[in-house]
């Protein structure tokens, strides 16, 4: 086994001796979206550096942190690929439920596509609290698990030709459109984030590039630490506490191992 394959199973809990299959992929995720959070802490720091593979790595699987989309989906392809997966990255674009509007920072959004016997199927481990844990299947079908339902549409818009559809369970009564994207538009190259990484810095309404924000799903719900709050779903009740910078600093340290 070489480097990622290895201290990637080692961070999410994951023998070496056990196979990864598409039939248990689920525990993949899970194990992944409750140990490593989705945090900005680099980019609210100003230390972040140029995407590859060693950087990713590193940041990842040796310091223990975690990343927001292009990072975590970015090593979850690595890991996958060497797992002999057939998979590709791809650009989304978040709708925002609230103000009824695509984002404005574009395609920023950065999620797994595979291939399993001959059908696509959307693999994300970068969005936050709302992920499916789950492969959802280019065709429409519904897929449930702990964090709710899911599904991939086929549907045209300005930003593609699918849209991914959810129903959080401890939020939405309906369905809800998460991003869209374009299937046929696939990443080549790890060096292609960096584009996406820019935007996120820069962008003047990125959402991640103002205040400190981590996530992390448990076996009950999930936790989001801000600068001001700390919120925690657990078997469907949210407790949300108030907090200052010190409160921060040790939240941050006890329950984001940051």
């Amino acid at each position: 086994m070489n480097n990622v394959n290895v201290l990637f199973r080692r961070r999410i809990g994951i023998p070496d001796y056990e196979v990864i299959t598409f039939q248990n992929i689920d525990k993949v995720l899970e194990n992944t979206a409750k140990t490593i959070p989705f945090e900005n802490l680099c980019i609210i720091e100003n230390r972040t550096a140029e995407i590859t593979n060693e950087s990713l790595t590193s940041k990842i699987l040796e310091q223990n942190e975690g990343g927001i989309c292009y990072e975590l989906n970015a090593i979850l392809n690595l890991f996958l690929i060497e797992n002999n997966f057939n998979t590709t990255l791809i650009r989304c674009v978040v709708y925002d439920p609230l103000k009824q509007q695509w984002s404005p920072t574009g395609n920023t959004h950065v999620a797994n596509l595979i291939t399993h016997n001959g059908q696509d199927y959307l693999v994300d481990t970068g969005f936050g609290a709302n992920l499916p844990l789950k492969p959802v299947p280019l065709n429409g079908e519904r897929v449930e698990s702990s964090n709710g339902e899911f599904r991939a549409v086929r549907e045209e818009s300005e930003h593609g030709d699918y849209i991914l559809y959810m129903k959080l369970n401890r939020k939405d009564k309906d369905w809800e459109k998460g991003y869209a994207f374009n299937s046929a538009k696939r990443f080549t190259k790890i060096s292609d984030l960096n584009e996406v990484q820019k935007i996120i810095i820069e962008h003047p309404e990125s959402a991640f590039n103002k205040k400190p924000v981590m996530t992390k799903l448990t076996d009950k719900g999930n936790m989001s630490l801000t600068a001001s709050s700390f919120t925690e779903w657990v078997d469907g009740i949210m407790k949300k506490e108030k907090i200052k910078e010190k409160r921060f600093s040790e939240i941050r340290k006890e329950y984001f191992n940051l």
